[in-house]
C-alpha cells in the first residue's frame, strides 16, 4: 500500500490536463477507429477512487503521449457506453487497438500495472 501511495503521490505531481475528457459517444466512437492504442479511463466526479486514479492517467498521457492516446470518459453523462462495454465498477480504464476491447483494469492500481498493459498492448 505505501507504494501505491507513493505513485499517487508521484502521479499528482505530473502536469494535469494532458488526458483530456470526451464529450459523448459520438466522439468516443470517432476515437475507436484510431490506429493507435487508445486508453480510456472511465470516471465520474462523485467517484473518490477515480480521483486517484487521474492523476495516473495524466502521468500515462505524458510519458507515452507518443506513441498511444489516453482520454477520460465521464460515465454519469455517458451511461450507454458503461452498458456497453459492461462497466459495473470505477474506475475502470479500458484498452482499445483499432476499435477492439483489448483490456479493462478495474480499481485503483499501481501506476506499474497501466504502464504494463500499454507496454504488452504496443508490442
Amino acid at each position: 500500500m505505501i507504494a501505491l501511495a507513493n505513485q499517487i503521490s508521484i502521479g499528482g505531481d505530473a502536469k494535469m490536463g494532458t488526458a483530456t475528457f470526451i464529450a459523448d459517444e459520438a466522439e468516443f466512437d470517432g476515437l475507436l477507429g484510431d490506429e493507435s492504442l487508445l486508453v480510456v479511463d472511465c470516471t465520474a466526479s462523485w467517484c473518490g477512487p477515480c480521483k486517484l486514479v487521474a492523476p495516473m492517467m495524466d502521468q500515462l498521457a505524458e510519458g507515452y503521449g507518443d506513441r498511444i492516446r489516453v482520454f477520460k470518459l465521464d460515465l454519469d453523462s455517458n451511461k450507454e457506453v458503461a452498458k456497453r462495454f459492461s462497466i459495473r465498477s470505477i474506475p475502470a480504464v479500458m484498452f482499445f487497438k483499432q476499435g477492439e476491447l483489448l483490456e479493462t483494469i478495474i480499481g485503483v492500481k499501481p501506476y506499474e500495472e497501466f504502464t504494463g498493459a500499454v507496454d504488452r498492448h504496443l508490442a
